[in-house]
């Protein structure tokens, strides 16, 4: 017997719900309040109508919008048994774009809550569902945080950019072309916010360098040629109008400050993540280079691996794929990544597999093999396809439940 279809268009203050038996015909359609009342509610007529059907399975889905249907679908999935044990439910967290391609096959179809209800209900009648939602909540706790995390990060990422975009204003050589390694430091920041070009020029080559050593602790090797590079990029830097002075100075101090705070947020993140991932078994931290922040984003969005029959579905959901271009006889030679999967897991993956190439001699000589074979975007493209790489070893860990044996330790 097919199943009874439910679609539910969820939004902040109510849902609509459609109800469609496995022919096609509408059953109900109907709003309820988004609160738990309102799912008290579509949980009895749920069940009413699934009576009055004769129906024993009911097929629920929703678009993962947000979280405004995060409580639904977790109490639905709680609750549901409860009240007919003799009733199965499997709820679907659908995925947005898919559903938008599916009503794409209908023409002149409108757009509203009603609509969208209904082409959810007829997307679960035709099938090629996702694995049914899972309730396993430590995942799901671990993923505020590491969600958390990854948003920050992508705020700091932004937020450097504009702060080097005022760099170039006040220091425009300090934007081209930085003596130091990195941009953020104490030493290269100090000469930012303290130093003007001008200033730096008026400076006698020994003032120059008891600053270099000031800010940098001592730590410089060759101060000297640091100190002579200064000069050169501050001679050949633009001189900022005075009337401007101020106000660039002001946006780069407000902005560092911003990031710096957004730093110590991320920091105190990864001891909370750090501190869950005690009490959660796994083996992907055995791999040197995957932490237990990594591991966590990773595990987090994957949830149980058992949702995965291969590494290659794996690889889809984290949207670690390519698409094909042939046609006849042709086949083309550059293909371009699809722009789908779970954005926080392919972050993730990418991060961990950054690290673990500088730790591990397998994924190193991988990635420099990668990184020689194309004449642009060399670091982005190795990356990626070492993540790619990585996502059958994470498959493997989760599935056999074993520790990473590096490739030093294998032949002994």
């Amino acid at each position: 017997m097919s199943p009874m279809l439910i679609g539910i268009d969820v939004s902040l203050r109510s849902h609509h719900v459609q109800f469609m038996d496995g022919d096609g015909r509408s059953l109900a359609s109907f709003s309820v309040p988004n609160d738990q009342t309102g799912a008290d509610t579509l949980i009895h007529r749920m069940l009413d109508t699934a009576s009055k059907e004769k129906v024993e399975h009911l097929h629920i889905g929703m678009e993962a919008t947000s979280n405004l249907g995060w409580h639904l679908a977790h109490y639905l999935k709680n609750e549901l048994q409860s009240y007919e044990p003799n009733v199965k439910s499997q709820v679907f967290v659908l995925n947005a774009r898919k559903v938008a391609r599916f009503k794409k096959g209908y023409d002149t179809l409108p757009k509203n809550d009603r609509i969208d209800a209904w082409v959810i209900a007829d997307h679960l009648r035709f099938g090629r569902l996702p694995h049914e939602m899972k309730d396993i909540i430590q995942y799901e706790a671990l993923q505020r945080l590491t969600r958390t995390r990854f948003h920050l990060m992508k705020n700091i990422k932004r937020d450097k950019t504009y702060f080097l975009n005022q760099v170039f204003l006040k220091f425009s050589g300090m934007r081209q072309d930085n003596p130091f390694s990195n941009t953020f430091g104490n030493t290269s920041l100090a000469v930012i916010q303290e130093l003007e070009p001008d200033q730096i020029m008026a400076m006698s080559m020994q003032e120059l360098i008891e600053f270099l050593q000031d800010k940098g602790k001592n730590r410089f090797e060759n101060p000297e040629e640091i100190a002579t590079y200064l000069k050169k990029i501050a001679r050949s830097s633009y001189r900022l109008d005075k009337a401007m002075a101020d106000p660039v100075n002001i946006s780069l101090a407000t902005t560092l400050s911003v990031i710096q705070h957004l730093e110590s947020e991320v920091k105190k993140l990864d001891k909370e993540i750090a501190k869950i991932m005690k009490g959660i078994p796994e083996t992907l931290s055995s791999v040197k280079g995957i932490g237990p922040v990594f591991a966590a984003g990773i595990l987090a969005e994957i949830g149980g691996i058992d949702r995965f029959d291969n590494h290659a579905d794996l690889a889809k959901y984290a949207g670690l794929v390519w698409s094909q271009n042939q046609s006849g006889e042709f086949e083309a030679e550059e293909t371009s990544r699809m722009r789908t999967g779970n954005k926080y897991l392919r972050y993730y993956l990418v991060q961990a597999a950054d690290s673990v190439r500088k730790h591990d001699t397998e994924y190193g000589s991988f990635y420099q093999k990668k990184y020689d074979e194309v004449p642009k975007h060399k670091h982005k493209r190795a990356l990626v396809l070492s993540a790619r790489k990585l996502v059958r070893l994470v498959f493997m860990l989760l599935k056999t439940n074993k520790m990473y044996t590096p490739p030093e330790r294998r032949n002994r």
